[in-house]
């Protein structure tokens, strides 16, 4: 779970970034990040279909972060993914 927003700036040098998960992964496992950018809505839904779906809950996913653009907001979900 993402306690932090993703994004950074080097001129705030209190500003928040993605906190690092302990790197105890399970070997053949790698890391995956998903990346949502779309309105509000867009992504919340997406987020709430992602649950339906049985991939990911609505809790895992970062809160929403505005994105450069306007109107647009991101979130982020962090995973370890089977590599075979």
């Amino acid at each position: 779970m993402i306690t932090q927003s993703f994004l950074s700036d080097a001129d705030e040098p209190n500003a928040p970034v993605l906190s690092k998960a302990a790197d105890n992964t399970t070997p053949g496992r790698e890391p995956l990040k998903h990346l949502l950018i779309g309105s509000p809505k867009a992504v919340t839904s997406t987020i709430h279909y992602l649950q339906i779906l049985g991939y990911a809950n609505v809790g895992d996913w970062s809160p929403l972060l505005p994105s450069p653009n306007p109107g647009e907001v991101m979130s982020i979900l962090s995973r370890n993914i089977l590599v075979q």
